[in-house]
């Protein structure tokens, strides 16, 4: 054994990332499909107990809800790690946004331009806390319905704000969001230094 060249273990640094959005926008098919390890799901059955509460509009074929978080995990190099967790998206689970929130480095707030206005929850909630956090219009089979900066616009979003294309359910899509979201941070943090 040589003693006198040990080399010093790297640290690993931990990141905590949310994926927001209203129901149905993908939230737990994006974090499923990013994650290097089996997610956790606390995914429950829409019930009729939640007709009249939960706005079903134009995700009809919706049979399960996320009722407390998704969680996954991304390993971006030897030393740096994203742990992804994904919220509710009905506003009685509101609650739980609040804690989930602390520690959070940044924010994915996944959109769904047929039900666009459920975005408004997570941008108001980001904005108030200072979170930084990137749009990522989720594509679904109607290849979206507004562009780009149709969306930055009616969210009334800063121009800074990233707003990119993904499809949820594509892992190197969702890394692309992933990527964009870190790139965003340290430009916030760098403009901060200065």
């Amino acid at each position: 054994m040589d003693y006198g060249h040990s080399e010093r273990p790297k640290r690993l640094t931990a990141v905590k990332i949310l994926v927001a959005g209203g129901l149905g926008a993908g939230k737990t098919t994006l974090v499923g499909s990013i994650s290097e390890t089996p997610p956790l799901r606390t995914e429950e059955l829409l019930t009729e107990t939640g007709i009249g509460v939960d706005d079903l509009s134009g995700v009809e074929d919706k049979t399960t809800t996320t009722v407390a978080m998704d969680f996954g995990r991304v390993t971006i190099d030897d030393d740096l790690v994203l742990y992804l967790f994904g919220t509710p998206g009905q506003d009685r689970f509101g609650f739980l946004w609040e804690e989930l929130a602390i520690g959070a480095l940044g924010a994915v707030v996944l959109a769904d331009t047929r039900r666009l206005a459920d975005c408004f929850p997570a941008v108001d909630f980001f904005e108030a806390r200072g979170t930084p956090f990137v749009v990522a219009v989720n594509r679904f089979d109607d290849g979206g319905r507004h562009g780009l900066d149709v969306v930055q616009t009616a969210l009334n979003l800063d121009p800074d704000v990233p707003v990119l294309l993904c499809d949820a359910r594509r892992r190197d899509s969702g890394k692309e969001v992933l990527v964009t979201l870190l790139e965003h941070v340290m430009e916030i943090r760098e403009a901060q230094r200065a």
